[in-house]
């Protein structure tokens, strides 16, 4: 809308997809977007990547008191993909889940190994991806936590629970879709066929933070 800020839309698309997704409460901290990885954003004194851990921790750490959580969920700890935000919301959620006590406490990741798959059998069945090859690809996303290892998801072997959502796949592309300043209704993944989409978004990766590898789950409430 005219005079409308990208935050503005941000929110109200936030909300939106909430409802989709049938949450019942949303909340924010009060920060500002960082922006991507090494951009002017970064260093904006209200950006979420400038704010104080224990700070920003303790506000969340009230909301999971409020709300008597039994499980917290929260990017990895290169945030997915390197973007700052994510990383910071990693370091925030590992101190709040401290702060409060939170007894299940997961780390929402990408499966690195599986995108790789569903990539190259993408090419091998004719379908048209951007960019050239899948591996190289992923190896080029810019290496902010450990220079020695790629900053995009993570290795299958590391990973602890695998939460099967492809029941909800309509669902989710109707969330992803609300999120249009972000996610054109062109882009790629939301023009995927239903079976493609089901391969890529049909399971959701977690690393429970008290777990091994070796000790996979398929469900964040289980006992």
């Amino acid at each position: 809308d005219e005079g409308e800020q990208l935050w503005e839309r941000r929110v109200a698309e936030t909300h939106a997809a909430a409802a989709i997704l049938g949450a019942s409460r949303v909340e924010f901290l009060g920060y500002r977007d960082s922006g991507m990885m090494g951009t002017p954003e970064n260093d904006v004194p209200e950006a979420f990547w400038q704010a104080d851990v224990g700070e920003a921790a303790s506000r969340l750490a009230a909301l999971l008191a409020e709300e008597h959580a039994d499980v917290l969920t929260f990017y990895d700890e290169h945030g997915g993909y390197g973007h700052p935000d994510h990383i910071q919301v990693h370091r925030v959620g590992v101190r709040a889940a401290e702060l409060a006590g939170t007894p299940r406490v997961y780390e929402s990741t990408m499966n690195r190994d599986h995108f790789i798959r569903v990539m190259e059998q993408a090419r091998e069945l004719g379908i048209e991806l951007p960019g050239g090859d899948p591996a190289a690809e992923l190896e080029d996303v810019p290496e902010v936590v450990d220079a020695e290892a790629p900053a995009f998801g993570t290795p299958e072997a590391d990973i602890t629970t695998f939460v099967d959502v492809g029941s909800f796949l309509d669902v989710k592309r109707r969330a992803m879709a609300a999120h249009a300043s972000q996610i054109a209704e062109s882009s790629f993944f939301l023009a995927l066929p239903e079976a493609a989409f089901s391969a890529a978004f049909g399971t959701e990766w977690f690393i429970r933070r008290d777990a091994r590898p070796t000790e996979r789950e398929a469900w964040l409430l289980d006992a």
